[in-house]
């Protein structure tokens, strides 16, 4: 593979196709409505079609359009399924079965990184990558300390990664349009300009080692998380210990249901517990990420992603759940005003905004719950069509940029949720870790 720069003119071509395609769509449309065609049915058409071209050229890139097909993925469950599905296949192909860097490459970021003598740190160094991802590969190797020899995963950055990730979100920030005619409530521009704020931490592996580091202290001993520890790292290149479990995608897709769920309990405990225990969330929860030790721990690799939250997640989240699940309407819409969700001049029907939440919350409504992809798509199906009220209340609110980060990670990791199936406890552990959720004593 050359390095990512050098297919920077290929890449914007199929990034510009895009806006060609739909205006050809649009001219579509119009031709059917002057043929009296209902404009939902119309509207609908152009919808799926421009789905169905923006998911596969996102699919197919690397970079920063893959880092955003991503991120717009948490929204997937609004779509039909027959979009969605090839959507996902294709990033799970992309992320399986990406071009690797040639060894050359790899041994001179190495250099350059640990030290002309890079390999006398090794005992073993895997020349053909074990996954690589939008920035990098990983290589499998054995480190050598002393006498001892220690499993080692080595993170390697592609030369150019860089240029490339802001190239391509610069590009996309252009076409920022297109994805109101897919999902008419969203608006990327915030989700985009979250991504390049992120892009300088995560291309900078010793930031990343840093964070890293700061999650294995806490979670040190731990029952039921493991974080690999830091053993080296440089700029472009990072190495850990190795983890050896199965991936969260395969106990995903052959787990037994009690598998499932001891997973989705860990995960949620994950998610709930390190803004509480480091102040730092991890901001990439796909399953790529995840894998479950032999002896049931949840491992949790990639930590170029964090969310950095002084004094852990805000108060004010886990007052208003509250004062939602027990039907205190002016208490929540009080809450969103204050933190900016509310515009300050909207009056808006402190009841419908009560019938807005609280679906949402059936999570923890109960002391268990099972997460569903039925669930979620149901849910999307609910805020994101045109006809149904929460629609139309969703959208006179704002989800304030402070928000953003918090909003779609939660998201995501309730889009893993969804595909493990998994039942679990959730409303005990945000009792135990989301600040201001615990019932107070009457």
């Amino acid at each position: 593979m050359s390095d990512i720069p050098r297919r920077a003119v290929s890449r914007t071509a199929k990034l510009a196709s895009l806006p060609l395609g739909f205006a050809g769509r649009a001219a579509l449309g119009f031709g059917k409505r002057v043929t009296g065609m209902a404009s939902e049915v119309v509207s609908e058409q152009i919808q799926q079609r421009t789905a169905e071209q923006l998911f596969s050229v996102l699919g197919q890139l690397k970079g920063g359009a893959m880092k955003f097909g991503q991120a717009l993925s948490v929204f997937e469950a609004a779509l039909p399924e027959e979009l969605a599905g090839p959507y996902r296949q294709a990033l799970t192909r992309l992320q399986e079965a990406a071009p690797p860097l040639p060894a050359a490459s790899v041994h001179k970021v190495l250099a350059e990184q640990l030290g002309e003598n890079w390999r006398d740190s090794f005992a073993e160094f895997d020349d053909a990558p074990a996954a690589a991802a939008s920035i990098g590969q990983v290589h499998r190797g054995v480190w050598k300390k002393g006498r001892k020899r220690i499993p080692v995963a080595v993170k390697v950055q592609y030369p150019g990664a860089g240029e490339a990730l802001v190239s391509d979100l610069n590009q996309l920030s252009r076409l920022a349009g297109l994805f109101r005619v897919i999902h008419p409530g969203l608006d990327v521009k915030p989700l985009l300009n979250e991504l390049k704020e992120r892009l300088s931490e995560e291309l900078d592996y010793e930031l990343e080692a840093e964070s890293q580091r700061a999650f294995v202290a806490a979670y040190a001993g731990d029952p039921d998380i493991f974080v690999p520890p830091v053993i080296a790292a440089a700029p472009r290149a990072l190495v850990t210990e190795w983890v050896e479990g199965t991936p969260l995608a395969r106990v995903i897709a052959v787990g037994t249901t009690a598998e499932r769920d001891d997973a989705g309990r860990r995960m949620a405990l994950f998610h709930f517990s390190a803004p509480a225990r480091v102040e730092l969330l991890h901001a990439d929860p796909h399953p790529g990420n995840f894998r479950v030790l032999p002896d049931g721990r949840l491992g949790v690799l990639d930590f170029g992603g964090i969310a950095r939250l002084p004094g852990g997640h805000p108060e004010v989240i886990g007052r208003m759940v509250r004062h939602a699940l027990d039907g205190e309407a002016d208490a929540v819409v009080a809450g969103l005003r204050e933190e900016g969700f509310i515009r300050p001049d909207l009056e808006i029907d402190a009841r419908a905004v009560l019938d807005y939440l609280l679906p949402m919350l059936d999570p923890i409504a109960e002391p268990e719950f099972r997460f569903t992809r039925a669930w979620l798509r149901g849910e999307a199906n609910r805020l994101a069509n045109p006809k149904s009220p929460a629609y139309q209340l969703g959208k006179q609110l704002t989800l304030p940029p402070s928000y953003l980060l918090i909003h779609r990670v939660t998201l995501g990791s309730i889009g893993v949720l969804c595909q493990l199936e998994a039942q679990a406890p959730y409303r005990k552990i945000l009792e135990r870790w989301l600040p201001g959720f615990a019932p107070t004593p009457r």
